[in-house]
């Protein structure tokens, strides 16, 4: 019986490939996007959508890709766990960094035109994702590594961080999502190149999705 069961298991490994070249994907279309059809990004610009622009460009391939592969590393590379725990946290932190600057953007965007903030779904989505995303470092930070809590502790909050990680990381997705059907909304896209763009973005973030999803739970190799 065991030996049937062990028959459907897979490497998360080819889940693993698969998502790299989702990432690439992903980074090409919103790099074109963002780039040839949207005017570009700035920080400081009196064109002000390319201030905008930053928001989209910081959020996805900074906050989702990054923590997305913060959860493929961990589970579907192999390295010793030293190192994985090391770039797993690297890489958190470098998503988190990119989420903040991603939303300081869009507030400041938001600042120059004189429009109201954090009134839609997709807002409230994204600042609880980046305020519980934030929390969840913390406590990993303090429970995994340095100063590191007891064995026995680590290993009772193991499960809830991985589960806590999951929902963090999917609540990221979702943000991303609304925002891209705000685009729609407030940009009055209607069919052309630019609405095929934005959807082909939504599509291949949630194709993400799924593979960092399968790749938590499909099982880890053992020799």
């Amino acid at each position: 019986m065991a030996n049937n069961r062990s028959s459907y298991q897979m490497s998360p490994f080819p889940v693993t490939i698969i998502s790299q070249l989702l990432v690439v994907s992903i980074a090409a279309l919103v790099v074109y996007w963002l780039i040839k059809l949207r005017e570009g990004v700035a920080f400081t610009s009196h064109v002000k959508i390319q201030i905008f622009n930053l928001h989209p460009l910081l959020t996805i391939l900074g906050f989702i890709i990054f923590s997305g592969e913060a959860i493929i590393t961990y589970k579907g590379i192999p390295a010793t766990r030293p190192t994985l725990k090391v770039t797993h946290l690297i890489l958190h932190l470098i998503a988190l960094f990119a989420g903040i600057l991603g939303i300081f953007a869009v507030f400041k965007f938001h600042n120059e035109l004189k429009v109201a903030h954090a009134y839609t779904l997709h807002s409230w989505i994204g600042l609880a994702t980046i305020s519980l995303f934030c929390l969840q470092w913390l406590l990993g930070f303090v429970t995994f590594l340095f100063p590191g809590a007891k064995s026995a502790t680590r290993a009772r909050f193991a499960p809830w961080h991985i589960f806590s990680g999951v929902v963090i990381f999917f609540m990221a997705i979702a943000a991303a999502e609304t925002g891209l059907m705000e685009v729609f909304m407030f940009h009055k896209l209607e069919r052309g190149q630019e609405a095929l763009v934005v959807n082909f973005i939504g599509l291949l973030i949630l194709t993400f999705g799924v593979c960092v999803g399968l790749v938590v739970v499909l099982p880890l190799e053992r020799k």
